[in-house]
């Protein structure tokens, strides 16, 4: 049997993975691309080869599948992982790789009436995610997994946990959503006390923290704000749960939403992230203000905004109007 059939060096990668909680999306392109870079060098196993066979791979995936540098670096990603993380084996700096051109675009943004005409083409719990999302900042992900316990009223704040680079931040919860998440709660809440009367009512945890409070999983708190209207099996754990709204069908209702409007833009979701932050620099805020609501690591990727600001006709004065 090949080292590809086997299933153990693939099921050694997904058992490291599972270990770090990473999430479903990251293994399964982890997996797809360590699985790839072996069928590239006609099935031989990892430990014999190193950086020359990684420099080889990589290269090809720029200059013969032209692939988008973010995929390049994912890929890169996953090879890393396998090495130290499952192999053992530190590689040393890999460099000399043909690049795949990462082109410089700027951000969508929505104007605020286009903001306004897409969230009128929606409702119930996809309104309120849309409005969520531009009201705050959070990407589709975070919004989604935002828990009971991370909603404060009081202080009119929302801590998201485990952004981008497993970072938690804190952001405001708009005055105006107050009332609609709070009915949202009793609505998850119903749901909830209905799935525990029928021996349900467990919420994936994240990391250790299932093994460390057996009882955790059950609680209101942990519980997710936005949960799915049905039951399903997770398929690591293979327990029924309830999961969060997925990701697709909010999607799904905002692309609808911006056609229904007449918009032409190329927007979803994560453009609700970027009118956020524009119209904020609009307003006059501090530029590391909006860094932080973003949860950005350093502020040169926020001053992408600034660019969106200065571009166009809002920067400069086109000569004809004079």
């Amino acid at each position: 049997m090949s080292q590809l059939q086997s299933p153990r060096l693939l099921d050694q990668v997904r058992q490291s993975i599972r270990l770090r909680n990473f999430s479903p999306k990251t293994e399964k392109s982890y997996l797809h691309y360590i699985r790839d870079f072996i069928l590239f060098h006609h099935k031989r196993h990892p430990r014999e080869m190193g950086e020359d066979e990684i420099r080889a791979y990589l290269s090809h995936l720029a200059i013969e599948r032209e692939v988008a540098a973010s995929t390049q670096t994912v890929a890169l990603s996953a090879l890393l992982f396998l090495y130290r993380h499952v192999l053992d084996i530190e590689l040393p700096y890999i460099d000399d790789i043909e690049r795949a051109k990462r082109p410089e675009r700027l951000p969508v943004v929505f104007t605020r009436t286009e903001v306004k005409q897409i969230v009128a083409h929606l409702d119930g719990v996809h309104l309120l995610l849309a409005k969520l999302l531009y009201g705050t900042g959070m990407r589709l992900t975070e919004g989604l997994k935002l828990r009971v316990k991370d909603v404060d009223f009081e202080y009119r704040q929302i801590t998201v946990r485990d952004g981008k680079g497993n970072k938690d931040r804190l952001t405001m919860l708009p005055t105006s959503l107050v009332e609609p998440l709070q009915l949202q709660l009793q609505k998850a809440k119903q749901l909830h006390e209905l799935d525990l009367s029928l021996g349900y009512g467990t919420v994936e945890l994240p990391y250790a923290l299932e093994r460390k409070y057996p009882n955790a999983n059950r609680e209101w708190g942990w519980q997710f704000v936005f949960p799915s209207w049905k039951r399903s099996l997770d398929p690591r754990t293979k327990v029924v749960r309830r999961h969060h709204v997925y990701e697709q069908s909010l999607q799904r209702a905002v692309k609808q939403a911006i056609r229904q409007a007449g918009i032409t833009k190329h927007g979803g979701c994560h453009t609700f992230r970027h009118s956020f932050a524009t119209h904020l620099l609009e307003d006059g805020y501090d530029i590391r203000t909006v860094q932080e609501l973003l949860g950005h690591r350093d502020v040169k990727t926020t001053m992408i905004y600034t660019h969106v600001l200065n571009r166009g006709g809002r920067g400069v004065r086109s000569p004809l109007d004079e």
